[in-house]
């Protein structure tokens, strides 16, 4: 009985992936009107925005549900944790224009350790994490595909066909696909890390915690980089 249980839970889960309307995702960076439009004023202001809020940095990187994906040295003296969605458009953005200049500068020459978790908003959103966790190794080249085509798979009618198309360029078979996506753990574990980010006081995407200070938004590298080097 338990095991029917689950196996509808996960069908259910895969048809909600492709029927999901995609009008819907494009709101899907915040579940606060006031929050997005804040969100939405993405600055190329050399001047460092004002944290909303710090965390006990102990505590943010104490292991969750799942193992860490992480760029840059552990000993780096600047920690960035950035919750995300994936179908969230600002979080694109960033990943798009802001980390490969951030990834160069900082990452690349130990000066940061950036952190990326899971923060969905939505079933497609959860199945891009799901497919880039199955990636493994190659977690960060997944992610980077799925934000770089975020439209083709995230805004369309058959989100589930379209990710397929993409995860096959990454290596995935039509099993491997299925399997990875009715992986109820993983599933479980990806929402455990969304909820965990929840206690800290994430609410929209993405979310920035650098060296224990939160800053919402998609920050500009000038933003970065005014907030980082008196931390280093």
């Amino acid at each position: 009985m338990i095991r029917m249980i689950e196996t509808t839970t996960r069908r259910r889960f895969l048809m909600s992936v492709a029927a999901i309307p995609a009008v819907s995702l494009l709101a899907a960076c915040s579940n606060n009107e006031g929050e997005q439009a804040q969100a939405d004023e993405i600055t190329t202001s050399a001047t460092a925005p004002e944290p909303e809020g710090s965390v006990d940095m102990a505590k943010l990187l104490e292991p969750g549900a799942l193992p860490e994906q992480a760029q840059g040295p552990a000993d780096a003296p600047v920690t960035i944790v950035e919750y995300a969605s994936m179908t969230c458009p600002h979080c694109a953005h960033f990943h798009e224009e802001t980390y490969p200049a951030l990834k160069e500068k900082y990452v690349d020459t130990g000066k940061v350790r950036f952190i990326l978790r899971e923060f969905p908003f939505d079933p497609r959103a959860e199945a891009g994490f799901m497919l880039a966790r199955c990636s493994e190794s190659n977690y960060f080249p997944m992610i980077d595909v799925l934000f770089k085509q975020q439209q083709s798979w995230a805004a369309v009618q058959d989100a589930r066909t379209a990710l397929l198309n993409i995860a096959k360029l990454a290596g995935f078979t039509q099993e491997s696909f299925e399997a990875c996506l009715t992986n109820q753990k993983l599933l479980d574990d990806v929402r455990a890390v969304r909820a965990r980010g929840a206690e800290f006081g994430v609410d929209s995407t993405p979310t920035f915690f650098i060296n224990g200070k939160k800053y919402p938004g998609a920050l500009s590298i000038e933003q970065m980089s005014a907030i980082i080097d008196p931390l280093l």
